[in-house]
């Protein structure tokens, strides 16, 4: 159905209280916007954040002739706006960023819900869904999950350089060469890649992926692409170390490995989309 100005006006008359809800609801937000835009200023792992917002915005657009006005209104929509808004509460009285910032999508999805009706946020719920890729995780977590990550990570670079012979040794999470010693510390992690992969392999399988299974497929393939990807830097980094030289291996190899993750990460995405892709033409028939 062609995007309707006149039903879009109409729209906005009949749902006039609860837009007014939800922009009252965001200026009472500004500090929290405020306090994540100074996450993604000061924190690599989600420099990201900084286009969620146009992205999602872009995705709702993007559906605008799908929309059908005049919508009916979705009373669980009104059921997950209060939820969102109880959280809010919640997360503000004990000064927790994060419960108070998922209180805000999930308001502001409820409020989606409610005003377009059940059929139309079919169309367009990932726009209201990746919004949640600008929230960092808890600390708690980041910090639970980045330890093992690093060791990990030093356990599979240490076997790969022992299967090509190069003499190495491990100790915790720092490989000992026989000119260097390599730290893997928490930005060598995987966390920091992991967070940006994220949120495009969920861009990415939203987008050109066919179905329901494939999309969760895929996105569920980018936590181990990013292990590997990220594992794939050390290596390189620690190899360059012995066979070339440290201070390449610090400076030149270790930035452009940094680079080389997310294009081969993505590289990776592209093929596993198209075998996936492959694998549901050639053995799945189309209902």
């Amino acid at each position: 159905m062609q995007f309707d100005k006149e039903k879009i006006i109409s729209h906005l008359k009949a749902f006039k209280l609860q837009y007014i809800v939800v922009s009252l609801l965001v200026l009472a937000n500004i500090p929290v916007f405020v306090d994540l835009v100074a996450d993604w200023l000061h924190d690599d792992n989600y420099s990201h954040g900084f286009f969620i917002i146009p992205i999602s915005i872009y995705l709702f657009y993007s559906k605008r002739d799908e929309l059908e006005f005049p919508a009916k209104q979705s009373k669980t929509g009104l059921f997950v706006f209060l939820i969102g808004l109880l959280v809010i509460v919640l997360g503000t009285a004990a000064s927790e960023f994060f419960t108070t910032r998922v209180g805000f999508v999930t308001a502001l999805t409820g409020f989606g819900l409610q005003t377009l009706g059940y059929k139309n946020f079919r169309k367009v719920w990932f726009s209201f869904f990746f919004l949640l890729f600008m929230i960092p995780i808890p600390s708690i977590i980041y910090y639970a999950a980045t330890l093992p990550m690093q060791l990990l990570a030093t356990k599979v670079t240490v076997f790969l350089l022992d299967i090509i012979g190069v003499p190495v040794a491990r100790n915790g999470n720092i490989i000992a060469l026989p000119n260097y010693m390599l730290e893997v510390v928490e930005a060598c992690s995987g966390l920091r890649s992991l967070m940006t992969l994220l949120a495009l392999g969920a861009l990415y399988s939203y987008s050109k992926m066919p179905g329901k299974v494939l999309p969760i497929v895929l996105f569920c393939a980018t936590v181990p692409i990013a292990i590997m990807t990220n594992i794939f830097r050390i290596f390189s980094t620690a190899l360059g170390a012995y066979a070339i030289s440290t201070e390449l291996a610090e400076d030149f190899l270790h930035e452009l490995s940094g680079i080389m993750v997310f294009i081969s990460a993505l590289i990776m995405m592209l093929i596993l989309g198209a075998i996936l892709q492959w694998i549901r033409s050639r053995f799945i028939s189309p209902s």
